[in-house]
C-alpha cells in the first residue's frame, strides 16, 4: 500500500523558505531602495482644509500566490512513501488589498485630538501592468467605522507569473474631509517559488 506524505509538510516547508526574502524586500518599500517588493506597503496622511479633520492611511498589497499540488514518488529506499509537492507550472498570483486607517478630529474648544465616533471610508485600488493598462481595480464604500481600523480586500482577479513590473495606485478616502494615497510597485516574478518546488520535488 502507498503512503503520501501530508502536503501541508511538504509544501509549506518550500513555501515557507521564502519568508525572509519576502520579508526583506517589504522592509524596502518605504524607500523605494533595492528590488522591487513582493508585498510592499504605502502609507501617508492628510488633513481637512480647515486643519481640523486628519485621516492617516496604510496600504499593504498581498500578492498571494496560488499552486496546485502534485504527487511525486518516494526515494529509492521508501518509494511507498509518495510525496505532495507544488507545480511550478501551476502557479499564479490572485492579489489582495489590506487598507488601515486613523481618522482624528481636533476639538475646538479645548484645542485636543480626539479618535471616536464611527466614520464612513471609501477605499480604491488600482492594478495597472507595464504599459499602464488597468489589469484589476477594487472599490469599497464603507459606513459606521471605528476611528482606527483595517479591511482586506479582494482583488479577485488572476495575474500571471513574470509578466512583468506592476504598479498599485491606491487611496482611502474620508469623504467630505481628506484624501490619502499613493502608488505602489510590485514584480510578478515566481523564480522563487520555483526554486524552493524545485527542491521538494529532488528531496527524498
Amino acid at each position: 500500500m502507498k503512503r503520501t506524505r501530508t502536503a501541508a509538510v511538504t509544501v509549506a516547508a518550500a513555501v515557507a523558505a521564502l519568508t525572509p526574502a519576502l520579508g526583506q524586500a517589504a522592509a524596502t518599500a518605504a524607500d523605494g531602495k533595492g528590488n522591487l517588493p513582493q508585498d510592499p506597503v504605502g502609507s501617508g496622511k492628510a488633513w481637512s482644509k480647515d486643519q481640523k479633520h486628519k485621516v492617516e492611511g496604510q496600504v499593504r498589497f498581498h500578492p498571494g500566490v496560488q499552486y496546485k499540488t502534485v504527487t511525486r514518488p518516494g526515494s529509492a529506499a521508501a518509494p511507498e512513501w509518495e510525496r505532495k509537492t507544488g507545480d511550478p507550472n501551476t502557479l499564479a498570483w490572485m492579489p489582495s488589498y489590506e487598507f488601515s486607517w486613523t481618522v482624528s478630529d481636533v476639538l475646538v474648544n479645548k484645542g485636543l485630538t480626539t479618535k471616536n465616533g464611527k466614520h464612513a471610508l471609501t477605499l480604491h485600488a488600482v492594478l495597472r501592468d507595464a504599459r499602464n493598462t488597468a489589469v484589476g481595480e477594487v472599490h469599497k464604500e464603507l459606513t459606521g467605522q471605528a476611528a482606527t481600523g483595517s479591511q482586506k480586500v479582494a482583488g479577485n482577479k488572476r495575474i500571471a507569473c513574470d509578466t512583468g513590473d506592476y504598479t498599485v495606485e491606491w487611496t482611502l478616502e474620508r469623504p467630505g474631509y481628506a484624501t490619502v494615497g499613493g502608488t505602489l510597485r510590485w514584480n510578478s516574478g515566481c523564480e522563487q517559488y520555483r526554486t524552493a518546488f524545485a527542491a521538494e520535488h529532488t528531496g527524498n
